[in-house]
């Protein structure tokens, strides 16, 4: 990959896409991660302005502090950069207890921990709508198109998806030449989703770097009968989650009436 030449790539269809929209800049949550941190970091170098938001709900307090020397690199470097915090803890806690109680336990959980996701993006597009600001999106290739492993109108709401044609391995080829920090470099990746630990392994069952082998294979026509062991599984858990997820990776369908029913 071309980083530098990528990197201005994305830098200028930021810009680009913004001016012609006639809005101002770009609002983005950063999360403590590799791809909003560099996310963000492209958008500071459109030099336009950028609010970075951090939204904790019963966060890790390693994601936070992440986070937060993250935002803080971006304010002394670039002064378009403006950040806020919003804890939705509270909000979250509104909503879940106005909620009936469910015998589904996991079900239930993983339907709680997508409303975070949602009450972030709702956040984002409060902030968008005052500043005229576009939301960025953070998803990567793998994320958005492989395994669709991310919230339907959660994180998966945004205006542009500035990384969503680089696979994982490329983002973090793209945050080490934007001198991303070393604590963000080498975390384990995590949606932050469940207020633990957990990390997207944990919840996926293979690497970022096992499921792009398996995307790349799915690609080229193979199937899970031409491997053998790991591969064989990792091959099976991709196409598992990408058959289960293209209702998110999909345009929402349409239903189209017949022209001789509406007569």
């Amino acid at each position: 990959m071309q980083t530098e030449k990528v990197a201005e790539y994305i830098i200028n269809w930021l810009k680009e896409y913004a001016i012609n929209a006639n809005m101002q800049g770009f609002v983005i949550g950063v999360s403590g991660g590799i791809d909003s941190a560099v996310a963000s970091t492209l958008c500071a170098k459109t030099g336009m302005r950028v609010l970075c938001l951090e939204m904790p709900i019963h966060q890790d307090p390693n994601q936070v502090s992440r986070a937060r020397k993250h935002i803080d690199e971006l304010e002394h470097n670039f002064a378009n950069v403006s950040s806020l915090e919003i804890n939705l803890t509270s909000v979250f806690e509104e909503f879940r207890n106005a909620m009936p109680q469910e015998r589904e336990t996991s079900n239930v959980d993983l339907s709680l921990a997508n409303s975070r996701a949602r009450l972030r993006m709702t956040t984002l597009y409060y902030f968008a709508g005052i500043h005229k600001f576009l939301v960025a999106g953070t998803g990567n290739m793998v994320e958005d198109f492989g395994v669709g492993f991310y919230t339907k109108y959660g994180d998966g709401g945004v205006d542009l998806s500035p990384l969503a044609d680089l696979m994982k391995s490329e983002v973090y080829i793209l945050g080490g030449y934007l001198n991303i920090i070393e604590e963000i470099m080498h975390a384990a990746p995590t949606d932050g989703l469940f207020g633990d630990s957990r990390s997207d392994e944990d919840q996926l069952g293979a690497s970022y770097d096992e499921l792009e082998w398996a995307m790349n294979a799915n690609s080229a026509g193979k199937n899970a009968d031409d491997y053998e062991g790991r591969k064989r599984k990792v091959f099976e858990i991709y196409q598992r989650l990408n058959s289960a997820n293209q209702h998110k990776m999909l345009p929402i369908p349409v239903c189209d009436i017949p022209i001789h029913l509406k007569k």
